[in-house]
């Protein structure tokens, strides 16, 4: 017999300024990193305004983490220091693992219109896998497989496994699920999660309850986190259809010593990270 999650906490974005000036909101980050581990912080840069976002995020480092870039409207140009390059679309996925150690830069364009909206996440790396070597994981809008359920429920899957259909993002530590979820107005919705692992949902468009209980109307810009405990959660779409990215992975229940684009386990290793960053031997693996 299912066990349904109830909501922990509910999470709204917060104004703030990143890179050389784009306007954000984050939805959670450093000081809710216990509560939502293996994920360290997710922002949410949307807006029709060329000045929030033109600026982009220059060259920056980044060691001891996983980076997830999704593309909704518009897209990011990005180059690194090991040779990749591209430019993500709306609908394409970046999923950046930096391991021990990668340079690179975003940088926001103007696509059809003025509006961007798109959405970053960090996953963190156990310490047995922080210096691994960096890889990119570039995947376009066509190689995301979606799929629809009964009831009309439409899922793309990033990154996860539902009825024998694969995301094409896989082999990724922290066993994690990415799915970007659409359930038509008025439908009641179940989905399995494993037991322990941290599962939230973010609202992107339209409005609904995320327990069985209809404790509150969730909103767009809002994150649900769930109680870890119990192997399903439930969703019902108000009046309107409600577009959610549900995203779980398994904790790592290790130490975070963070400090700006770096995350390690103590600070004796993040110092010597800015070290290495200052005296040009930060990349491992060129």
């Amino acid at each position: 017999m299912s066990t349904f999650r109830e909501i922990k906490r509910v999470f709204s974005g917060k104004p703030t300024i990143e890179g050389a000036g784009v306007h954000l909101k984050r939805v959670f980050g450093y000081h809710e990193v216990p509560l939502f581990d293996p994920f360290l912080l997710l922002d949410d840069f949307h807006s029709e305004n060329p000045a929030d976002y033109l600026a982009g995020f220059p060259w920056h480092p980044h060691r001891g983490i996983e980076t997830v870039t999704y593309v909704l409207h518009g897209s990011v140009r990005h180059g690194d220091s090991i040779g990749n390059s591209g430019v993500i679309q709306s609908g394409d996925v970046q999923w950046m693992t930096a391991g021990s150690g990668i340079i690179h830069q975003e940088m926001p364009e103007q696509v059809n219109g003025n509006l961007l909206w798109g959405l970053q996440l960090w996953v963190n790396l156990p310490a047995s896998h922080k210096m691994m070597p960096p890889r990119y994981r570039d995947v376009s809008k066509a190689q995301s497989p979606e799929i629809t359920l009964e009831k009309g429920v439409s899922i793309k899957i990033i990154c996860g496994t539902i009825e024998g259909v694969k995301g094409s993002v896989q082999d990724i530590i922290a066993d994690p699920e990415y799915l970007d979820v659409t359930v038509p107005a008025g439908t009641a919705f179940t989905y399995p999660v494993k037991d322990g692992y941290t599962v939230f949902a973010y609202a992107l468009e339209g409005k609904g309850y995320f327990d069985q209980k209809k404790t509150q109307l969730i909103q767009p810009e809002q994150l649900v986190l769930f109680d870890k405990s119990g192997d399903t959660i439930a969703t019902l779409a108000a009046a309107d259809a409600v577009r959610f990215l549900l995203i779980s992975g398994k904790p790592i229940g290790e130490p975070v010593a963070w400090y700006g684009p770096i995350v390690m386990n103590t600070q004796a290793e993040l110092q010597q990270a800015f070290e290495e960053y200052q005296n040009g031997t930060f990349i491992k693996h060129p």
